[in-house]
């Protein structure tokens, strides 16, 4: 017989983890019904007849073209894309000749430019860039984002209100490499992404996207511009940040964007994940460590285990698997790649593991180099 006090506890882990279930569950289907309702009217704001859209390049990835593309369909009064790359024989710069060939109504601007402002690539090609800007709303946006054709009037609509500092999109991971994609693809959509809507639903914002971020250039020079960021990995959450420090509101869009996941192997989901994992370590240390209960799955299993799987647990642990099989269902969307439902609790044990690695070191691997994260989110070349 287990004592009585691993009984009470191992019931008490798995109540948690039955219970931040049913709040993702919950979670999603609110945002699912906020998605279908009608985009509102509204008024712009006085300088949305002329956006800035910069897009960081760094090699071609399958499906670039498709992605640079659905920014340049973009049903907008005025509109600028700028394509920043370090190398002028980056392959990326390809697809963007294609683009200004198919796309000559469109004002589309190259920067070729490999000074660096700091550690991180991505930032200097955005510090690059911003002296090409031409308009008073910036989008940032990674290269491997794919839009709908409203995508820039609803992302830019918030700023009309002076209190709203940034505005950033939720994404959905579309797997394009077997397996191994796939399991990448539901840590996103069926972690990462409730996780981010259980917060919301709480009220918080401490967010930001590399998906999307849309800010005024007044706000970007109020923070120091892209300057500030120069040596963080998190170099959106760090946008995001700086800019609530300023008293200004972080506003979650109900646009949706897609991102293709390529990860061919174990080895290359591995170092994905981990860097995702010890990045919000650093940044957040105790987000971190209490996001325990959001493996709702693997929590549940370990808390039942440890009641020596008495009925009361077991009982709790039905209630976590069911309620995750049906965010894994409510997750699901047509031409989102496999998805079979083996990913689910593999994807959500394989997570787990991982998040319990990730407080063993601060090293990420990122663009096939090896990097220490500092405290601060700033990272430095790993010996």
């Amino acid at each position: 017989m287990i004592p009585r006090l691993f009984l009470w506890c191992g019931i008490a882990v798995t109540a948690v983890a039955a219970a931040y279930a049913l709040t993702a569950l919950v979670a999603v289907a609110l945002w699912r019904r906020r998605q279908a309702r009608p985009a509102p009217g509204g008024s712009l704001p006085a300088a949305a007849s002329g956006v800035t859209v910069l897009k960081p390049l760094c090699g071609a990835e399958p499906g670039l073209y498709e992605c640079l593309r659905s920014f340049c369909e973009q049903h907008h009064p005025r509109m600028q894309i700028i394509f920043g790359a370090r190398d002028p024989q980056d392959p990326a710069l390809e697809v963007v000749g294609r683009l200004e060939r198919e796309f000559p109504q469109v004002e589309l601007t190259r920067v070729i430019d490999s000074r660096e402002h700091g550690t991180s690539r991505k930032v200097s090609n955005l510090i690059n860039m911003m002296g090409k800007a031409r308009h008073d709303l910036i989008v940032l946006a990674d290269a491997d984002v794919r839009v709908p054709q409203h995508y820039l009037t609803r992302v830019v609509a918030p700023l009309a209100d002076p209190g709203v500092g940034i505005v950033t999109c939720p994404y959905r991971g579309i797997a394009r490499a077997g397996h191994c994609s796939a399991l990448l693809a539901a840590f996103v959509n069926e972690w990462f992404m409730p996780s981010v809507q259980v917060a919301a639903l709480c009220g918080s914002r401490a967010f930001a996207f590399g998906s999307t971020i849309a800010l005024r250039r007044a706000t970007l020079a109020a923070i120091g511009g892209f300057a500030a960021i120069a040596d963080q990995l998190a170099d959106d959450y760090r946008l995001g940040e700086l800019t609530r420090l300023q008293g200004l509101r972080t506003v979650l869009s109900e646009v949706e964007v897609e991102t293709d996941v390529h990860d061919p192997d174990l080895r290359a989901l591995v170092r994905h994940e981990l860097r995702w994992l010890r990045t919000i370590r650093v940044v957040r240390p105790g987000g971190y460590a209490s996001s325990f209960m959001t493996f709702d799955l693997p929590v549940a299993t370990l808390g039942a285990a440890l009641a020596g799987l008495a009925t009361p647990a077991l009982a709790l642990l039905a209630v976590t698997a069911g309620a995750r099989l049906m965010l894994h269902f409510a997750t699901r969307r047509s031409g989102s790649g496999p998805s079979p439902l083996w990913v689910a609790p593999l994807s959500d044990f394989l997570a787990f593991a991982l998040w319990c690695w990730g407080f063993a070191s601060r090293r990420v691997y990122w663009r096939q180099a090896r990097y220490r994260v500092a405290r601060d989110g700033s990272v430095r070349p790993a010996t």
